[in-house]
């Protein structure tokens, strides 16, 4: 059991409390009940109502750096947009203040490598927003793994099939932009909604460091009037000598659950990553599922601090992921599907390639990807390579 709660409540600032941020403000609040932390401020350039921040209102500033100051924060969960989270890291890091930074961390492998190495450098414990790497079921999967449950691991597959309206793109100035005002930013399927895909199958099958990748292929498309990706997919060469692919998007027929696929040899583990659910299937045996605890990856930098457990999510634990946000930087800008590829779904304001559906799922089961499966609309020319050097 967690001895965070042994300690007096952790001073935090939320920086960026709106979109996705009202998540935080929730979980933040909640811990905060349960006496492990204290609100301590919100950095937003419109102030919250007492109704955004959920009670009282704490200290509010748009200077970041002024806020921690006048706090004496200790924690800083920074949920900003994509382009901003090196800088704001960092300015926390300079004041010794510990970081929950949500995901992806950056829009580059360049600004990923400023980030960590300069919260190394400051010594501060920095935990990178994963929730799904929070789940039980990772190690339980690993263990299985471990074991021989299903022989030799020979791949693994992800799929992600999930429906977003019009308005979605537009919900703020960078989503859906590969750069804006010249800053990266690459919100694509695979880098931000469906992160977490990419995120977990690289961690199940052991390659999550940057080190672990030798190679990554990307097919990148869009339905939707944007710059980004949002039907797409990748395939990563590990230094295991496995294949992990990825198939995302955004432009479902019917929204489904992401899941990650381990093959083995002799059998199979399942993993819905957001219901924290694992199917294991293997030769000789019934199926079994098991359900799994989470834990909560603010709480886990809580009691970091209090008690020294290990961080379940550091930025070195996400060095292949930002690979792959690399990959997907350098490749050239998605392909906007012909008008024949896509259709409006009425009175729901949304784009669906039909089809797409059983592509995700034939992508995670055979590890190919979208041009190999025979896609109408997936490039016939030979797709962008970014090789990595493991030296």
């Amino acid at each position: 059991m967690s001895r965070a709660h042994e300690t007096s409540p952790v001073p935090v600032v939320l920086a960026g409390a709106r979109g996705h941020g009202r998540w935080h403000v929730a979980n933040i609040r909640r811990l905060e009940r349960a006496g492990l932390v204290r609100l301590a401020g919100i950095c937003e350039l419109t102030p919250l109502t007492e109704e955004e921040a959920q009670g009282e209102l704490p200290e509010q500033s748009a200077d970041f750096g002024a806020l921690l100051d006048s706090t004496g924060a200790r924690i800083a969960v920074i949920c900003t947009p994509i382009p901003t989270h090196t800088d704001l890291a960092l300015t926390a890091a300079r004041r010794g203040v510990h970081l929950l930074l949500e995901k992806p961390p950056a829009p580059s492998y360049a600004e990923f490598r400023r980030m960590a190495d300069g919260v190394a450098e400051a010594g501060v414990a920095c935990q990178i927003g994963f929730q799904s790497l929070g789940s039980r079921a990772v190690p339980a999967i690993r263990e299985l793994v471990a074991r021989g449950a299903i022989g030799e691991v020979v791949g693994i597959g992800a799929a992600g099939a999930w429906v977003r309206d019009e308005a979605y793109f537009r919900r703020a100035p960078w989503s859906g932009k590969r750069r804006l005002n010249g800053a990266d930013v690459i919100d694509g399927a695979l880098t931000n909604p469906l992160a977490h895909a990419v995120a977990t199958a690289l961690a199940l099958g052991g390659t999550a460091r940057a080190e672990d990748v030798t190679g990554i292929e990307t097919e990148l498309s869009h339905a939707n009037d944007i710059e980004a990706d949002d039907t797409s997919c990748v395939r990563i060469g590990t230094a295991r000598g496995h294949r992990v692919t990825v198939a995302a998007t955004l432009c479902a027929e019917r929204a489904d659950e992401p899941y990650v696929l381990v093959h083995g040899s002799s059998g199979r583990v399942t993993f819905w990553y957001k219901q924290d659910r694992v199917l294991l299937q293997r030769g000789g045996h019934g199926p079994e599922e098991f359900h799994h605890d989470r834990t909560d990856l603010l709480e886990n930098l809580v009691d970091h601090l209090a008690t020294g457990a290990p961080l379940l999510v550091p930025p070195d634990g996400t060095g292949a992921f930002m690979r792959v946000v690399e990959a997907i930087r350098r490749a050239p800008d998605p392909e906007p599907l012909p008008e024949a590829a896509w259709r409006r779904v009425p009175g729901e304001e949304r784009r669906v390639v039909p089809g797409v559906d059983a592509l995700v799922v034939a992508a995670a089961e055979t590890l190919s990807l979208y041009s190999e499966l025979g896609a109408p609309w997936a490039p016939r020319t030979e797709h962008p390579r970014y090789e990595v050097s493991t030296r």
